[in-house]
Formats: C-alpha cells, structure tokens, sequence
C-alpha cells in the first residue's frame, strides 16, 4: 500500500506539476510585440497634366460676303491680320474683322505671338447671290465734267479723312439696332450691267419712310467724324465712327442733329430723314465700312419688326 500510495502521490504530483505547463498555445502568455519598421511608400506618381490647348482664334458672326465677325486673338497676340489688313485688338484681346461685298471666299487670320511664333488659320466665307439687273442699255461714257470734279475732289478728301480716324469709340462691339424702320427700296449688294459692263453696286441699304423729316438714330455708339450740311452727291452727310475701323454713313438727311467731335449713344436721335443731294425722294441711305472693306448693313440688325 505505501508503494502504491507513493507511486500515486508520485503520480499526482507529476500531474500537478505537469499542469503548470501550458497546455496549448491558447493558454500560452502572450508574446512581447516587436516593433516592425515601417515599409517605405512607393513615390507619389503627380497625375498627368491636361496639354495647352494650341493658341487660335475664336470669333462668331456673319462668315458671308458684306459680313463680318467679332472674336478674341490667341493669348500673347503681338500683331494679328486679316490677310494681308491689319486687326486692331483691345487689352482683353477682342477684334472685330469683316469682308468687303466681292471677298474671295478663303481668307487667312495671322497673329505673331510674344515668343516669336506665328499662327495661321484658314477661314471661308459663302458667296452671295446678289440682285443683278441685266439692261440692254450701252453705259455713259465720258466721265464727270471737269467743273464736277473740281467741287468732287475735296469733298472726297474729308470722307476718307473721317473714315480713317480712330477715336477709340466701343459701338463695334454691341448690337447693331435699326436707325429707323421703314421700306427697304434699295438693296446693298445690287448692281446692273449695261450690254456686259458692270456699274456701280449700291453700297448701303436704302430705307424709305414715305415723308421727310422722320428722325432716324445712332444704330451704335461712336464718335461723329464728319457733319456735312451740302456734299454733292450725299446732300447733307453724316458719317460716325464705332471704333477698330468700323464707320457708319448716312446720306441724304433734311437736318444733322449733332455736329463733328460729338459722342452719340446707341439709339440717339442724330437726324432727320430727307432727299438732299442726288435722291429722287425721302430716304435714308445707310452704309457700313471697316477698313476699306464694303459692308452690308443688313447683316448687323435682325428683322425690322
């Protein structure tokens, strides 16, 4: 028996000591943590950058023959032209362009840039088919009297004159309206042709009211450049500068109601409709130019409603 209970003992004992061994890993103590260093980041990859745009033109408008179109130069403009016409531009880089009643169709916009490159652009315009009155009539020859001319050449001085300043006026950047409203009886654009030989087209809108004396307005801002009161073909002749080459012309009035030098605002009365110089009746005769380029005024007002 005290073997056997010696043995036993020794037994238990083995076991109570063999109890204070973990039994599994579950009921091991943890492990101290060992502090790993930290694994270096890739570089941040800076995501790709959009290109520049490549520098051009924007512009919008009347891209026909008589027609016209306002835009903005490429950023850096140093010069720019239409074809071989140079384009004045503002601060902000906005022009104003347009092409004479018989323009070719292609036309080239060229800006020398600050950094020395230059830009070409292409751009076409449509052909009109203008009103063209075909009469079995040989044209006068012979010319103007000599005695005309001598009256005549002055009277063109002042005109081109007035036409050529620039008296930094805004007009050719808003709206055109109506100077006033009434029966279009002469058309810009139209012309004869005398047994094959062309005459001269009719270089404005003609719009007639049916009595003189009806007032007619500015269709833009600008500066009057010339107040003619006896031309002697334009009767009393009104001309006004909108600015960057584009000038108005207004024939025929019975009274100019501003004088050279005044600034007008868009919609202000500036005249009186009549029949002074060449006119066969009361009519306003309304011509547009930029440059040396004829322009059609229809083009730059909607419908006369």
């Amino acid at each position: 028996m005290g073997g056997m209970a010696g043995a036993l003992a020794l037994t238990v004992g083995c076991t109570a000591a063999a109890s204070e061994e973990p039994s599994s890993v579950a009921d091991a103590p943890p492990e101290p943590a060992v502090a790993s260093a930290p694994q270096p980041r890739p570089p941040a990859t800076a995501p790709a950058s959009a290109p520049e745009p490549a520098p051009h033109f924007s512009y919008a408008g009347e891209l026909t023959q008589g027609g016209w179109i306002r835009g903005q130069v490429p950023r850096g403009t140093v010069t720019a032209k239409l074809n071989s016409e140079p384009i004045d531009f503002d601060t902000y880089g906005n022009f104003f362009a347009a092409f004479d009643r018989d323009a070719e169709v292609q036309h080239v916009l060229a800006a020398e840039l600050q950094d020395g490159r230059t830009i070409d652009q292409t751009i076409r315009i449509t052909p009109r088919d203008w009103d063209i009155e075909h009469v079995n009539v040989a044209r006068r020859t012979g010319g103007p009297s000599a005695s005309f001319m001598q009256r005549r050449r002055p009277e063109l001085e002042q005109i081109w004159a007035a036409r050529a300043k620039k008296t930094g006026a805004k007009g050719w950047q808003q709206d055109f309206i109506w100077p006033v409203k009434g029966r279009l009886s002469g058309r810009f654009g139209s012309q004869r042709i005398y047994r094959g030989e062309p005459g001269s087209y009719h270089s404005g809108a003609d719009i007639a009211t049916g009595e003189s004396g009806t007032p007619f307005v500015a269709p833009a801002d600008g500066v009057v450049t010339l107040a003619a009161q006896d031309f002697s073909l334009e009767g009393k002749l009104l001309i006004i500068d909108h600015g960057n080459g584009l000038n108005s012309a207004f024939l025929h009035a019975s009274r100019l109601t501003v004088a050279e030098g005044d600034m007008v605002k868009q919609g202000q009365q500036i005249g009186n409709i009549g029949s002074s110089g060449r006119a066969t009746g009361p009519h306003l005769h309304w011509s547009i130019k930029w440059k040396d380029a004829r322009l059609d005024p229809l083009l730059f007002v909607g419908p006369m409603n």
